[in-house]
C-alpha cells in the first residue's frame, strides 16, 4: 500500500514522493481521501473544522445520523414468535437475518458508523451526547412512532426489530445500527419539582399507617441521629488524663470500651495481650477511625507487614476494613495500634444476644432429683431461624472473601463480630493475630493459612450453635449432645446438618463453599429482604431530596427579606419586588386565626413554597401588616420577582454591580 503524509492543515493529503498540491478546501480534501480509501483521521478532521470552519454546524448532514421512517415498535410487534426459538449467538457468515436485509453490494462497516469510532468519537455524535447530557425520561420508553422520516434508510427485516441507518460523510456511504430510542411525541414532563406519592410497592409494605408524609421514618431518623452523636462524642481531657490528646496522626481520642486499670496484670483471653479501643479522627482526611491498641507490644520485625498489606486490600460489606498498623509510645509504653473503619452505633454479638445470664439455665448442672425446666422454643427464649440464616449468609460471605484472598479470619468469635442496625454483621479485628503470632523463622508467612482456614470453619460452627441455643454454654463439650437435641427439636434439618458439618472433623480439607447447598434458596430470601429494605430507604431519601430543595428556597428568601441595606439604600428590602416577597413571607409564617392566635400549618407552608418554585398561575392575596393594602399577584409573578432579586444579590456579591 502507498504511504500518505499529512502536511499543513490547509493542504491536501498526498502520497509520499508526489508533489504537494495546496488546497484551501479541507472538506474537498476529506472527500478525496474518503474516495481513495484512506482512513479518516478524526483528530485531523476536528482541527480542520475548528480552524477553517470556526464552529461546526450541528445541523449539517455529516453530523446528524438519519432517523428511520418505520417505527421500531411496529417492527417488534410484527416479529414472529419463532424468533424465541432461534439461537441467541450466531456467526454473521451463517445466514444471520441482520445481513439478509441489505441490498447486494452493501456491507456493515464493522457494525458502526465512522462517527462511532472506537478510538476517537466526535463530541457531536450520539454516543457522547448520551453520556454527557441529562437523561431524557422519554428515552426510557419505547416510541410509538419515529420522530423523523428520512428517505435514506435501509431497514432490517421485521424479525430483528432494529434499524440500519445510512450515513454519508465526504462522499463515502456508511451503514450502522441505530440504537438511540426516538423520543415520544405528545409527551409533557413537568418543569418543576414537587412531593410525589410513595411508590405502590413501598406504600403497601409500610408497617405503620401514620408514617410521616414529608420526612423520613422516625426509627431511621433516630438511628442516624444516634450514629452522629457517637461520631461527634469527645472526652474531657482533665477527667481522663490517661488518654493522650494525639496518637501519631490521630487526635480527639474517645474510649469505646471501659479502659483497663493501669495496674492490670492479667491479659485478655482473645489476643493474649491487654487491649483497648478508641474512636479517633485522622488529621490527614478528617475522618473518624477505630483504633485497637495492643498494650506493651514491641514490633521487632516488619516482615509481617506483608500480611497487613494483604488485609488492607480486602473490601467487603461484612468485614471491618483494616487501614493501617503503626507503633507508638504516646501512651507511655510501647504499643501496637491497628486502625480500622469506624462504624458508629455498632455493638458486639456478645452484648446483643449473649448478655442474659438466665439463657444459660437450660445447660446449667442441677442437683440430684431436680428436673429440667421447660424446653426453650423459638420466639420464647430462642432466636428465630430466619435471623440465624441471615447471620450465616453474612458470615459465610465474609469468610469466602477472606479465604479467596489467601488469608484466614482467626477472630470468628461473638466478641469480635459487630452488629449494626437490626441484622447487619461485620467481622472486626481482622489481621491482629497475623501480626501478634507472626513467626520470623517461617520463610513463607502463608504456609499455615490452610490450617487456620479450617479452624475458621469450626469457629463458624460454634457461633451458629451458640446462636441456635441462645447461649454460649451450648458450645461446651459436655453440653454438645444436649445442644444438638435442642437444635433438632426447634430448627430445620438444614441448620442441624450445617452445624454438624462445620463441627465434625473431616478427612479432607473443607471449604466455605461446601455449605452453600445447605443455605440453598434462603440466600434469595436474604437478597429479597435487602432489596426491599433498599426500596424503603430510597423512598425516605426521595423525601429528603424535596426537603433539601425547599431549604435552599428558604435560604434564598432569607437573604432577601429584611436586608438592612443594599447598595447604600436602606429601604431596598421595603420597595419594589422585595416588598412583595416580604408580604409573601408574612403569608407563609405569620398568619393568625380569627381569635388572633398564631396559625401553624406545615402543609400550608410546603404547598405555598412548591407553588412558588413551580411558578403556577394561581393568584394569591397579600395583605400589608397595617391591613390597608391588598395586593393580588400570581405565583408566577412572585417567582419572577424572587429570581430577579436573588440574581441582583449574586451579581453584587461577585462584584458585577
Amino acid at each position: 500500500p502507498r504511504k500518505y503524509r499529512l502536511g499543513m492543515l490547509d493542504e491536501r493529503i498526498v502520497p509520499v514522493g508526489s508533489k504537494a498540491r495546496k488546497s484551501k478546501n479541507p472538506i474537498g480534501c476529506l472527500a478525496d481521501r474518503c474516495k481513495t480509501g484512506v482512513p479518516i483521521n478524526m483528530v485531523w478532521w476536528n482541527r480542520v473544522t475548528e480552524n477553517n470552519l470556526q464552529t461546526p454546524n450541528p445541523s449539517a448532514s455529516e453530523f446528524i445520523p438519519k432517523g428511520g421512517s418505520t417505527s421500531r415498535l411496529s417492527n417488534v410487534s410484527q416479529s414472529s414468535m419463532s424468533a424465541f426459538s432461534q439461537a441467541l449467538f450466531s456467526h454473521p457468515s451463517m445466514g444471520s437475518p441482520a445481513t439478509a436485509g441489505l441490498a447486494p453490494g452493501m456491507s456493515l462497516s464493522a457494525g458502526s458508523s465512522p462517527l462511532h469510532s472506537p478510538k476517537i468519537t466526535p463530541h457531536t455524535s450520539p454516543a457522547p451526547r448520551r453520556r454527557s447530557h441529562t437523561p431524557n425520561p422519554a428515552n426510557y420508553m419505547v416510541p410509538t412512532s419515529a420522530s423523523a422520516s428520512v428517505a435514506n434508510t435501509v431497514s432490517q427485516p421485521p424479525s430483528t426489530g432494529q434499524v440500519i441507518q445510512k450515513e454519508t460523510v465526504g462522499g463515502t456511504t456508511y451503514f450502522y445500527t441505530d440504537t438511540t430510542p426516538a423520543p415520544l411525541t405528545g409527551m409533557v414532563f413537568p418543569n418543576y419539582h414537587i412531593y410525589h406519592p410513595a411508590a405502590p410497592h413501598v406504600a403497601y409494605m409500610q408497617p405503620k399507617a401514620n408514617a410521616p408524609s414529608f420526612f423520613m421514618a422516625d426509627e431511621l431518623r433516630q438511628e442516624l441521629i444516634n450514629r452522629h452523636l457517637i461520631t461527634m462524642a469527645q472526652i474531657d481531657q482533665a477527667d481522663i488524663p490517661a488518654v493522650p490528646a494525639e496518637v501519631d496522626s490521630y487526635h480527639s481520642l474517645f474510649p469505646l470500651e471501659p479502659l483497663p486499670p493501669p495496674n492490670r496484670i492479667q491479659k485478655t483471653s482473645n489476643f493474649g495481650y491487654i487491649t483497648s479501643c478508641y474512636k479517633a479522627v485522622n488529621s490527614k482526611d478528617d475522618l473518624p477511625y477505630c483504633l485497637r491498641r495492643i498494650h506493651g507490644f514491641r514490633l521487632v520485625n516488619t516482615k509481617c507487614m506483608v500480611l497487613v498489606d494483604m488485609w488492607k486490600k480486602i473490601q467487603h460489606s461484612n468485614i471491618v476494613t483494616l487501614r493501617e498498623v503503626f507503633t507508638t509510645k504516646a501512651f507511655g509504653e510501647h504499643s501496637l495500634v491497628f486502625a480500622y473503619d469506624f462504624h458508629a452505633g455498632g455493638e458486639t454479638m456478645m452484648s446483643r444476644h449473649f448478655n442474659d445470664p438466665s439463657a444459660d439455665s437450660y445447660f446449667t448442672k442441677r442437683k440430684w432429683g431436680q428436673h429440667d425446666g421447660p424446653l426453650p422454643r423459638q420466639h420464647a427464649g430462642l432466636l428465630p431461624e430466619s435471623l440465624i440464616w441471615a447471620y450465616i449468609v453474612q458470615l459465610s460471605s465474609a469468610l469466602r472473601t477472606i479465604h479467596t484472598a489467601g488469608l484466614a479470619c482467626r477472630v470468628m468469635d461473638p466478641t469480635k463480630i459487630l452488629v449494626t442496625g437490626k441484622t447487619r454483621l461485620r467481622v472486626n479485628c481482622v489481621g491482629i493475630f497475623d501480626v501478634l503470632t507472626f513467626d520470623n523463622s517461617q520463610n513463607n508467612p502463608l504456609a499455615l493459612m490452610a490450617q487456620f482456614q479450617q479452624a475458621d470453619l469450626i469457629s463458624l460452627g460454634k457461633v451458629v450453635l451458640a446462636l441456635a441455643c441462645n447461649s454460649l454454654s451450648g458450645i461446651q463439650r459436655e453440653n454438645l449432645q444436649k445442644a444438638m437435641e435442642l437444635v433438632t427439636i426447634n430448627y430445620s434439618s438444614d441448620l442441624k446438618n450445617l452445624i454438624l458439618y462445620l463441627l465434625t472433623d473431616q478427612n479432607r480439607l473443607r471449604s466455605v463453599n461446601d455449605i452453600m447447598p445447605m443455605i440453598g434458596a434462603r440466600f434469595y430470601t436474604q437478597l429479597d429482604a435487602a432489596q426491599m429494605r433498599n426500596d424503603v430507604i430510597e423512598e425516605d431519601l426521595a423525601k429528603e431530596v424535596q426537603n433539601g430543595r425547599l431549604f435552599r428556597l428558604l435560604a434564598k428568601l432569607g437573604t432577601i427579606n429584611e436586608r438592612p441595606e443594599f447598595q447604600k439604600d436602606p429601604t431596598w428590602s421595603e420597595t419594589g419586588d422585595r416588598y412583595l416577597l416580604k408580604l409573601f413571607r408574612d403569608h407563609l409564617f405569620h398568619q393568625v386565626t380569627e381569635a388572633g392566635t398564631p396559625w401553624i400549618d406545615l402543609s400550608h407552608i410546603i404547598s405555598c413554597l412548591n407553588k412558588l418554585d413551580a411558578g403556577v398561575p394561581e393568584k394569591i392575596s397579600l395583605i400589608s401588616r397595617d391591613e390597608k393594602s391588598v395586593l393580588v399577584v400570581t405565583y408566577s409573578d412572585l417567582k419572577r420577582c424572587f429570581e430577579n432579586t436573588f440574581q441582583e444579590l449574586i451579581a453584587a456579591a461577585n462584584g458585577q454591580l
